[in-house]
């Protein structure tokens, strides 16, 4: 999540809110058993790009997701694209336990977990040009306007971001609320090396994929009158 490194170091984005980490019981199990083999602490990560080659056991294109949740939409993103590497980071640890869980039902192998600041793997252990895409679906909206500074997606951020992504890969983003779905498309807008691959839609908003999985804050959106939106950015 920064940007070139002849720009200025950002200060690290806190886009999550610190919640409890009591697990049930099958959490815990699936944290035990499976987290030393498919999960790493990104504070704890060595200097240096992550070496995925060795971690997933064979060489693939990487993907990115960034914030996780519970895991429902991963696993099953995960699943549906057995070819790809496929990196998810999220900061709440019974939700990775419940990724492990689900992973484990799905008998997923292409799935790995990094519990920490996404902004901090990005930018120390994620090489340029490197990413095959990077999804962030309904991030932390702070929808207050005396909390938009922490929103995540903010100039700086997308700057990182960009420069992590192969040309032609995608960031590919999508939020129930209308102003942070505006603030995204401007932002990304203003970055140089992203384009809108959907400029030409109304709004410049993507199609909805049929692919991605309807969410439950999606759902709960409908349900208070909010319309999600997608913007699909590829790198130039």
């Amino acid at each position: 999540m920064e940007q070139s490194e002849q720009r200025p170091r950002m200060r690290t984005v806190v886009s999550y809110v610190q919640r409890g980490e009591r697990m049930t019981t099958g959490q815990q199990r699936a944290w035990d058993q499976y987290w030393p083999t498919l999960g790493r602490e990104v504070a704890s990560l060595p200097e240096g790009p992550l070496d995925t080659d060795a971690w997933f056991g064979r060489s693939a294109p990487v993907l990115l997701e960034i914030g996780s949740g519970m895991g429902e939409t991963t696993a099953l993103l995960a699943a549906a694209a057995p070819e790809v590497n496929y990196l998810a980071v999220e900061v709440y640890k019974p939700g990775l336990a419940q990724l492990l869980l689900r992973a484990e039902k799905l008998e997923l192998t292409n799935l790995r977990l990094l519990r920490g600041d996404a902004v901090e793997l990005l930018r120390s252990h994620v090489a340029p040009d490197s990413l095959a895409g990077v999804r962030i679906f309904f991030p932390d909206p702070w929808p207050k306007k005396r909390h938009h500074k922490r929103r995540l997606v903010q100039p700086g951020f997308v700057a990182l971001v960009a420069s992590r992504l192969a040309p032609g890969a995608t960031l590919h983003m999508a939020t129930d609320w209308e102003h942070y779905a505006e603030q995204m498309r401007a932002v990304c807008e203003a970055e140089p090396l992203l384009r809108n691959r959907h400029a030409d839609e109304p709004g410049g908003w993507a199609p909805r994929p049929d692919w991605r999985p309807v969410t439950k804050f999606e759902n709960r959106a409908e349900e208070e009158g909010r319309v999600s939106h997608d913007l699909i950015f590829e790198r130039v």
